[in-house]
């Protein structure tokens, strides 16, 4: 029988949903064992290393969450199967990328790892199981997991959630912590609704139970699509209201807060910038669009769809600025990117708009120098190659135009070398130490004339403009 309390939670998958997922539960429900469990040893070497500033994933509060659970009931391990026997309630929480590839490419979520793990369930079960599914899925797909864990076993039960995660990177401890809702879709029949109490069980440990929302499974899987779809329009919208301003003569800051004390808007998600990135917020939206086609919803798919084609219309104006400004060309030119990752307080460089402008003005031929203080100088070069073999401008990683670009990067590990004899400065991330630089310095140490390319509208124009920069923020008219 499917079990309404749990003491053994296994997680298959330890990115950044499933190790901080699991850490912050292991760390509120003392009495049961979690396991992580990831096929990446080098991945599972680093939660188990122990000095915690090597954790694989950057995130404020972590280290200090596994610190006091590791070794107590919270496990990383290499064998996913021990994993599977071992855990009374098993989340998968792998990597569902658009396709690349066949059918959906460019849209639809590929769930070749999703179906993985639950052949792997089946194959390995030894009792009734609870399955969760904590990766971002398109809707139905707990149908087709349970559809496989069936075919594949009928000895056993399965009981298939759906429990998305609503984690903003770098601050995704608090959300854990103090979240605002919890959202757990089930099946209505018997085994389905213990399935939802022992995973309510488990998380009223630390939420408010007005704050644990229980839904059908479909309306929980098309939710977490839902909610960023509805975020990212909000910021492809300011954006697009930031090129407006700039022709204008308005400014985009004073736009947002003007609109944002509207008690029906709102003031969040309303931050002007070079474009949003992070692994969801693109590859839902797509989702969603793909799944609006497949059910004969062309105008719903339209809609959504340009929400991503303004969020690329704005990375690409954001560069196109960069050399109209240096008079039509960066051929030759140190272009000084701060900011790497998609947003501060994280690692993460998924879908990070300074990707996509390092690889306009590339083509350019510029000379690209990048300082960010948490991604490594490895990162940053696998980025620029998957994206150069995905753009089809490089064939293989091995190839010589890749070499020919890749030459024309180099990656800093502290900032004022990065800036110094540059010709302009663009501000990918909005890290709090670009504020606390010294702009005079390095003011001093640019060719001139010298420019600031704020795409976060982080920095004091005011202060930078009586300097000497030529600075140019979003939404500046």
């Amino acid at each position: 029988m499917i079990p309404n309390q749990v003491k053994t939670i296994t997680c298959i998958g330890a990115g950044y949903v499933g190790g901080p997922t699991m850490a912050v539960i292991a760390k509120n429900c003392p009495h049961i064992r979690v396991n992580v469990v990831d096929i990446n040893p080098e991945r599972i070497a680093a939660w188990n290393d122990t000095d915690l500033e090597k954790l694989p994933i950057y995130e404020p509060g972590l280290k200090e969450v596994v610190a006091e659970a590791r070794g107590r009931n919270l496990f990383f391990s290499t064998d996913v199967d021990q994993g599977i026997r071992d855990g009374q309630m098993i989340f998968i929480s792998v990597n569902t990328p658009t396709k690349t590839y066949g059918t959906g490419k460019g849209m639809a979520a590929d769930l070749k790892y999703v179906e993985l793990c639950a052949r792997q369930i089946a194959k390995v079960a030894q009792e009734d199981k609870i399955v969760v599914e904590k990766s971002t899925l398109p809707v139905r797909t707990a149908e087709s997991i349970k559809r496989i864990l069936q075919a594949e076993d009928t000895e056993h039960n399965f009981a298939i959630l759906s429990n998305p995660e609503f984690l903003a990177e770098g601050t995704a401890i608090d959300d854990l912590q103090h979240a605002d809702r919890m959202l757990i879709g089930g099946e209505e029949d018997e085994n389905g609704q213990r399935a939802i109490e022992a995973l309510v069980n488990v998380y009223a440990n630390w939420i408010p139970r007005e704050r644990l929302i229980t839904t059908r499974v479909w309306s929980s899987e098309l939710s977490k699509l839902t909610a960023n779809a509805v975020l990212a329009q909000r910021v492809s919208s300011i954006n697009a209201i930031s090129a407006l301003c700039e022709r204008t003569g308005a400014d985009v800051d004073e736009v947002a807060h003007a609109i944002g004390m509207d008690s029906r808007i709102g003031p969040k998600f309303l931050k002007a910038s070079v474009g949003f990135g992070g692994s969801c917020f693109q590859k839902d939206i797509l989702n969603l669009v793909y799944l609006c086609r497949h059910f004969n919803l062309p105008e719903v798919a339209d809609y959504w769809e340009q929400v991503v084609k303004l969020n690329d219309y704005q990375k690409h104006r954001f560069a196109k600025n960069i050399v109209d400004s240096l008079f039509n060309t960066v051929s030759g030119k140190k272009i000084t990117f701060l900011g790497w990752a998609f947003k501060k307080d994280t690692n993460d460089t998924r879908e990070s708009a300074a990707i996509y402008v390092a690889k306009e003005l590339l083509d350019d031929h510029a000379e690209i120098h990048v300082y960010d203080p948490k991604v490594t100088k490895e990162q940053i070069f696998k980025d620029l190659e998957y994206l150069l073999t995905q753009k089809g401008d490089c064939h293989s990683e091995g190839s010589e135009a890749m070499r020919n670009l890749l030459q024309r990067v180099t990656v800093h590990t502290s900032p004022y070398p990065a800036m110094d004899e540059a010709h302009a400065i663009a501000v990918l991330t909005e890290w709090d130490e670009f504020k606390t630089y010294d702009w005079k310095e390095i003011y001093n140490n640019m060719h001139k004339p010298a420019f600031i390319f704020d795409g976060r509208n982080i920095l004091n124009a005011k202060e930078l403009a009586e300097i000497g920069f030529s600075y140019k923020g979003i939404g500046k008219g």
